[in-house]
């Protein structure tokens, strides 16, 4: 496993990489109604992406067909955008974006709530945010990776949801996909070591049921395999010699 330590001139690109990307998911937030399609979704946050100069990532990434994967209520990720996928009040979308800024990648996800939610929805939402954050806790050159991973599992077994396992995080920067794949639950080995200089993507995926997934026919959404509901939260994180920086936040 070949993991790529950043130079600080690839540092400062993937710093400028994901402030952009936190720019564009502060301004697609405030975009999604009730009434708006998963189409509308793309278009807007695609225009805004360009608007800084910058390539959406993942349009046509392995023959995806879109900008930003919007995933709703069952599905876990890569939600392909349609004109007939309405929005509507109550429900939970799940965003991904990534940016390429002057050749370097950045990725994150968010999770929001359309108009006013479940309790229920409210509160995986914000479970599944909080264990990125009990994950990033251990995120610290010296560590292993999978401290991060049990990390998360830790957190998230108290609430007797369900953690993805066919879908992890993974390492960011030159290309969107690099070394090491970065599971959200516990694993037997601790991992490699954590170095300054490591840009990884932390993305627990978390269901209220089952953990188990399943893929449509267009061979990208994949949806629980129970119908429960899903969330999604991710940012891209810089490994230093002290707090991992988050790179994706304003």
């Amino acid at each position: 496993m070949a993991v790529s330590i950043k130079s600080a001139r690839e540092i400062a690109l993937m710093r400028e990489s994901g402030r952009i990307l936190a720019e564009v998911h502060a301004r697609l937030g405030e975009e999604i109604k009730p009434g708006i399609s998963t189409y509308d979704i793309n278009k807007i946050g695609e225009e805004i992406i360009r608007s800084y100069g910058c390539t959406p990532s993942f349009l046509n990434y392995n023959g995806y067909p879109a900008s930003i994967c919007v995933s709703v209520n069952d599905e876990v990720v890569h939600g392909i955008p349609n004109r007939k996928h309405i929005i509507y009040e109550g429900d939970i979308v799940s965003l991904d974006a990534g940016v390429i800024y002057k050749g370097y990648h950045s990725d994150a996800a968010r999770t929001h709530g359309v108009g006013r939610i479940s309790r229920e929805a409210q509160d995986l939402i914000d479970a599944t945010k909080q264990s990125f954050y009990e994950g990033i806790k251990m995120a610290r050159a010296g560590n292993h990776l999978h401290d991060i991973s049990k990390a998360i599992d830790s957190y998230i077994s108290r609430f007797g949801y369900g953690i993805v396992r066919d879908l992890v995080g993974h390492g960011v920067g030159a290309k969107l996909h690099e070394d090491p794949q970065i599971p959200n639950f516990a694993q037997r080995r601790r991992g490699i070591r954590l170095r300054a200089g490591m840009t990884l993507a932390i993305e627990p995926m978390i269901n209220l049921g089952g953990w188990e997934v399943e893929w449509l026919e267009d061979d990208w959404t994949v949806v629980t395999a129970d119908g429960s509901w899903s969330a999604h939260y991710e940012n891209t994180i810089l490994i230093t010699d002290g707090e991992p920086e988050i790179l994706t936040l304003l």
